[in-house]
């Protein structure tokens, strides 16, 4: 594996065996099953908490950390954090490895993903997106206002925003630098004085074995033959997340201080083989 990012490179995926379609069988059933469990379920919360407490979610949110710590259950895949969690209001920015992240960020943590616009149109994961309350937004700057004052809505509803500055995804193996265009809306009058950054590190460990960047989803590299991959493997890896203390937004002069702070603590995060990738 070169040590030069090449986001044009698949990773290469091996023929399923019987048995690892047997493995996706079982697993995916489960999965699917916990799925609309989930759902089911968080629609019924959802019709309560609507007329009762707006946009604020005392309870829906508890449903999408349980599918998602029962998807790692399923995969025998291990879960690891370390750190405090932020309990202040504010973003939680992290790096961007696989569509695992989502899982992988919900299972321990009460957030609202910040997803393109696009993604609310697709069948299925859009529904879904919309249902757990993530922020679409459009890479338009005529909206840049308008999406601005989205974000301070929901800020100000207390909800904690989780978005990823490398503004793609990765082989999991490395950080890229991160952007600051999202971190200017935690700068604004009514925020930047009450609003806190959490910097979160995502490390996966591909099975014994496997290549390295096994749980990478990246470029053009597509979702279903991906997921039947993860599904199929024999035995799973591990993901960790390490939680780094919470930043005052008050204590920067503007948004790239503090993506450049962000980004500085997440990548010390990585392991060091990884930090200079």
């Amino acid at each position: 594996m070169s040590s030069t990012w090449n986001p044009d490179e698949e990773l290469p995926l091996p023929p399923i065996t019987p048995a690892g379609w047997l493995r996706v069988l079982v697993r995916g059933v489960a999965m699917v099953l916990i799925l609309v469990a989930g759902v089911t379920v968080a629609l019924f919360l959802r019709l309560i908490e609507i007329p009762f407490c707006k946009q604020n979610r005392p309870l829906s949110p508890h449903i999408t950390q349980w599918v998602a710590r029962a998807w790692f259950l399923i995969l025998g895949m291990r879960h690891e954090t370390s750190g405090a969690r932020m309990k202040m209001p504010g973003a939680v920015v992290a790096n961007h490895a696989s569509w695992l992240d989502i899982f992988t960020l919900n299972a321990r943590k009460r957030i609202y993903f910040v997803s393109k616009s696009d993604v609310a149109g697709w069948p299925v994961i859009g529904f879904l997106a919309r249902l757990v309350g993530t922020v679409f937004i459009a890479r338009d700057p005529k909206q840049a206002r308008a999406q601005t004052e989205l974000f301070e809505q929901r800020l100000l509803s207390g909800h904690k925003l989780l978005f990823f500055p490398e503004g793609t995804s990765t082989d999991g193996m490395r950080v890229l630098r991160f952007k600051s265009t999202l971190f200017q809306a935690l700068f604004s009058p009514q925020l930047r004085d009450t609003l806190y950054v959490q910097p979160v590190t995502v490390i996966y460990h591909a099975p014994q074995g496997q290549d390295p960047r096994f749980y990478g989803w990246w470029g053009h590299m597509a979702f279903g033959p991906h997921l039947l991959h993860v599904l199929a493997a024999a035995k799973h890896g591990s993901v960790r997340v390490i939680y780094h203390d919470p930043v005052p937004v008050r204590d920067f002069d503007g948004r790239k201080a503090l993506a450049a702070h962000a980004e500085a603590a997440v990548r010390g995060g990585m392991p060091p083989e990884r930090r200079d990738l």
